[in-house]
């Protein structure tokens, strides 16, 4: 029988994923499952985007050019221009997803062998982007003590060796929630600029920053323009996550040529999602405000309810719409698969995101889990509660 190539053998498994045949098999048990493992909100797509879909009336579904259809990316600069961000249509590259960018971010970038410095916790298929570019991730730990702020800059500075290429951040952040400050990035500038770096930064959650904080992006840094790739996508501004459109923005030219030769060995993006991206820049002001103060209301009552469970803390997220839980158990992992398969209250239960997988250093997370806060408060009280007895009855509870 052939052998499978060591790249496939390499290539991690999602751990977000992983326990879907146990939250399957309790929904065959007759189990009402909450997930909050995954962010896929609840929140309905825009409506300009759904009539985009069923409107369209061109008479052949057509290849469109591989850095994405004109008339969206010059309409997508717009929007950009409209958060401070000024770039051209020429620097943005639609993609399918954000996780395409990312992927053709590193291709382009980095050699085999190269490093990439990444706060930990961080969102679990960057490992498998850099698993497929063969990039090797270093990680610089941040701490739920610290609220997972940005490490010291002297801890990420003691991480570069003559391999690394770059640093890559997420802000507002997926998995902690944490919105990383103007002068942190600006610290974290400096470093870039001293090592001539490449400084990625994945912004998907850019409209959800909460508590009167704004967001600052990277393309306002001074002094690295060269230097800086932004990622970005519909998924989460749009609750639009099956549009699968993302986009890849630099003003390196190189960098987004080289890109391009990527992009069209994989000829386009795709076409109806492309046309539902260019609808939505036409949301109204009122849904975002809408969206806004619900994504505030769930985190507020999720956050002073976990933290309500004895043994139980979480920081406070100051952006996207996830948190990092820590739980009093032996193994979170364990914990996870235990609530689905051996546990349920009132005919329910709830399948959670163990930490560890967000984690590149072996041993840490092992007792937190990641909560997206996607589902409406209603949900997220019955989950909350049947958290609660769950930890009262696991045998593994510290």
């Amino acid at each position: 029988m052939p052998k499978i190539s060591d790249k496939g053998n390499r290539m991690p498994a999602s751990p977000i994923r992983r326990l879907v045949p146990y939250a399957e098999e309790a929904i065959h048990r007759g189990h009402k499952v909450y997930f909050l493992n995954i962010g896929q909100p609840d929140i309905p797509t825009p409506e300009v985007a759904l009539q985009a879909i069923r409107h369209f009336d061109e008479k052949v579904v057509k290849y469109s050019h591989s850095a994405g259809i004109e008339s969206y990316r010059r309409k997508l600069a717009g929007y950009y221009r409209s958060v401070g961000i000024d770039i051209d249509w020429t620097q943005i590259m639609i993609t399918t997803g954000g996780s395409e960018a990312i992927l053709f971010a590193m291709m382009a970038c980095f050699d085999p062998g190269d490093e990439i410095i990444i706060p930990e916790p961080f969102y679990a298929n960057y490992n498998g982007f850099a698993a497929e570019a063969g990039v090797k991730v270093v990680p610089v730990t941040s701490y739920i003590e610290d609220g997972f702020a940005l490490p010291p800059m002297e801890e990420i500075e003691q991480k570069i060796t003559p391999r690394t290429k770059g640093i890559m951040v997420c802000n507002p952040n997926n998995p902690t929630g944490y919105l990383y400050s103007r002068e942190e990035l600006e610290a974290l500038r400096d470093i870039v600029k001293k090592h001539d770096l490449f400084l990625f930064a994945d912004e998907v959650y850019r409209e959800f920053c909460y508590d009167g904080k704004e967001h600052f992006s990277v393309m306002n840094l001074e002094g690295i323009e060269e230097n800086v790739v932004l990622m970005d996508s519909v998924s989460k501004r749009y609750s639009s996550c099956g549009s699968r459109i993302g986009a890849l923005i630099t003003r390196n030219r190189e960098v987004f040529d080289t890109a391009l030769k990527f992009a069209q060995a994989r000829l386009s993006p795709p076409t109806f999602g492309q046309v539902a991206a260019e609808a939505s820049l036409d949301t109204p002001k009122e849904y975002f405000e809408e969206v806004y103060n619900e994504y505030i209301a769930r985190r507020d009552y999720l956050v002073g309810a976990l933290n309500r469970i004895d043994g139980v803390f979480t920081p406070v997220p100051g952006g996207a719409f996830y948190t990092i839980v820590r739980l009093p158990v032996d193994d979170a992992d364990k914990f996870a698969q235990w609530i689905l398969s051996d546990f349920s209250y009132e005919d329910a239960t709830v399948m959670l995101a163990p930490a560890s997988g967000f984690y590149a250093t072996p041993g840490l997370g092992k007792d937190e889990v990641r909560i997206a806060y996607v589902l409406k408060i209603d949900d997220l009280k019955h989950a909350v509660k049947v958290l609660e007895e769950a930890l009262k009855v696991y045998p593994g509870r510290k």
